[in-house]
């Protein structure tokens, strides 16, 4: 067992406490369509931006149709923070499900639902 003086002892406590530099999760900061939006039917670029870099070959879009049927989406090439991907949408409610891994190892998920209309 090592043994170290008091003071050295209460020095090193104090060092554990002192802040240190978070690792923050990949944040979804805007994306389109927007949460509960409406938007027409028809053939549309999703694009979802982020607030840090991504590994886009462990990061994922995959849209949920009216029926439920899930589809993974083929990525779009683009800019570290963003993903985008092309899809035909059908008229009903829709849900675009996000995985991300973010650069700093930190997997983060959310839905954008949002609503396809006629036109």
């Amino acid at each position: 067992m090592i043994r170290l003086p008091r003071r050295r002892w209460l020095g090193l406590v104090g060092l554990a406490a002192l802040p240190r530099p978070a690792h923050a999760h990949a944040i979804l900061v805007e994306s389109d369509p927007p949460h509960e939006a409406r938007v027409p039917e028809g053939e549309r670029v999703l694009t979802f931006r982020f607030n840090a870099r991504l590994d886009r070959l462990r990061s994922r879009l995959t849209l949920i149709g009216a029926d439920k049927t899930q589809t993974v989406l083929a990525l779009l090439p683009g800019p570290d923070e963003v993903l985008s991907a092309r899809a035909v949408l059908a008229r009903g409610p829709a849900t675009v499900r996000w995985q991300v891994l973010a650069m700093d190892g930190h997997i983060t998920r959310g839905d954008v639902p949002f609503t396809v209309t006629g036109g």
